[in-house]
């Protein structure tokens, strides 16, 4: 549903996005990663054709963002960092104005502002007007907003900034519901946590480049190395590093435990488990520890500065 082949920006000399490589099935979300002034909003403003690619090519819903922008904007929601609502408009005019933009009939523009509305526990505030709304009930307005059309893909700037928990979790959970009916998203976020429960993929983009781009367990693996497991015994651990070195590599240890890498811990657990017991030793637990995609981040992020800001090889 989004597909980008070298999408490249320049502004007066500046290169903001460079050869940007992007695909994006239906129903999948891809989580967009990066600092600020890396590239997001750009690349996000050239795949929903309000900006023109200086060189490359993007498709969103079937239609090339160059030379079919109209069709690209009716296929899409976007929710940008700037909201840009008007705050001396009463909510239900203004969806009303939206949903004519989009045209939609007066009964369907009416109906879905209302269940939108209602999804985000928002109908109260129907005939507010937007300068009394909080900062976070403008932003799921302007997610309401970015749905109202029904597309089939939706791009949104920090969905949940400026949100409380409860709200957040509403909005996480809408998306996920969505995606079962194969909405297609594109998120960028700086909430690292968010991303890892939302994402099928994530791509990190820095200096207009993306540097990785995978599903979370490739990305762990290429990055972090394999997963951590963690032994804890009865009583002191003894010669057990070396009973147990032919099976697992042991990263460190204490008195009672020790951590290992594995690459198949459903395959090898029960074996090691079996040389426990044989061992006689007795096993309080044996539990992996949880790779985190913060872990991720700063680690590619921090090879890329190594590297001197040379790309590393997509995940495909």
């Amino acid at each position: 549903m989004i597909e980008a082949h070298e999408l490249t920006k320049d502004f007066d000399g500046f290169r903001a996005v460079d050869t940007v490589t992007l695909d994006v099935p239906a129903g999948s979300v891809l989580a967009v990663l990066g600092p600020n002034g890396a590239g997001k909003t750009t690349t996000v403003r050239m795949l929903t054709s309000i900006l023109q690619p200086t060189s490359g090519w993007a498709k969103v819903a079937g239609y090339d963002v160059a030379t079919h922008p109209e069709a690209v904007r009716a296929n899409v929601g976007v929710l940008t960092e700037q909201h840009g609502l008007y705050e001396r408009m009463k909510a239900i005019e203004y969806l009303d104005f939206f949903g004519q933009v989009y045209h939609l009939p007066a009964s369907v523009r009416r109906q879905r502002a209302y269940e939108l509305m209602e999804r985000f526990g928002l109908t109260f505030a129907l005939s507010k007007q937007l300068g009394e709304y909080s900062k976070g009930m403008k932003q799921k307005l302007a997610l309401v907003r970015a749905m109202l059309h029904d597309p089939p893909v939706l791009l949104l700037d920090e969905p949940t900034s400026a949100m409380d928990p409860q709200s957040a979790k509403l909005v996480r959970d809408a998306i996920i519901e969505l995606q079962r009916d194969k909405r297609t998203f594109l998120i960028t976020t700086h909430n690292l946590a968010e991303a890892q429960v939302l994402a099928d993929r994530i791509a990190i983009i820095r200096g207009g480049r993306i540097i990785a781009n995978g599903r979370f367990e490739e990305l762990a693996r290429q990055f972090v190395g394999e997963p951590i497991v963690e032994l804890k015994v009865q009583g002191e651990l003894n010669g057990l590093v070396h009973d147990i070195e032919d099976l697992v590599q042991v990263e460190e240890s204490g008195i009672n435990w020790l951590r290992y890498r594995v690459a198949e811990p459903s395959i090898t657990n029960p074996i090691l488990v079996r040389r426990l017991v044989e061992l006689g030793v007795e096993l309080i637990a044996l539990s992996p520890t949880t790779q985190t995609l913060e872990d991720i981040y700063l680690q590619v992020v921090k090879e890329d500065e190594m590297n001197g800001g040379a790309a590393h090889e997509h995940l495909h």
